[in-house]
């Protein structure tokens, strides 16, 4: 099983995280009353600059299988990001976990994780109340990935 969590090692001053910190207005926007999970396709592997000032972040724009509609999905800042470990590319089928927020008037899914096969998954986010990776400490980045 290929499970794959990202992190930073210095967090809090780190300029690649800019704006994605937790506790920020971008961290502010995710609620996960707001979760749900789709399967889809990925159209489109892109940087992102959610809000003025942020640091480049990657994002995904997805086909939905059931409906067809185009979802942006955001996954985290770039220098926290690494898509290479599952091998990540467009035309591959996945399945988001996330949840909806609302930017400049459109749907947007904040990424927990994506998984690219049953045993392959990028985990960006803790699954009961989406604390971002980039922001934990080493300690409890050890403690996430001991399962604790």
């Amino acid at each position: 099983m290929l499970f794959l969590m990202i992190g930073m090692t210095s967090h809090a001053a780190d300029p690649g995280i800019a704006g994605w910190e937790k506790g920020g207005a971008y961290d502010a926007l995710f609620d996960v009353s707001e979760s749900d999970s789709f399967k889809g396709k990925v159209l489109e592997i892109l940087e992102i600059v959610p809000m003025p000032g942020m640091a480049p972040g990657i994002g995904l724009i997805i086909e939905d299988k059931k409906d067809k509609r185009k979802e942006t999905v955001h996954l985290g800042p770039k220098s926290a990001v690494d898509l290479s470990g599952i091998g990540l590319k467009e035309g591959d089928m996945v399945k988001v976990v996330g949840a909806w927020a609302e930017m400049d008037g459109k749907d947007v899914i904040l990424a927990i994780k994506i998984k690219k096969a049953e045993d392959v998954e990028l985990k960006v986010r803790r699954t009961r109340d989406g604390f971002p990776f980039w922001s934990m400490t080493p300690e409890e980045l050890s403690k996430e990935r001991s399962g604790q």
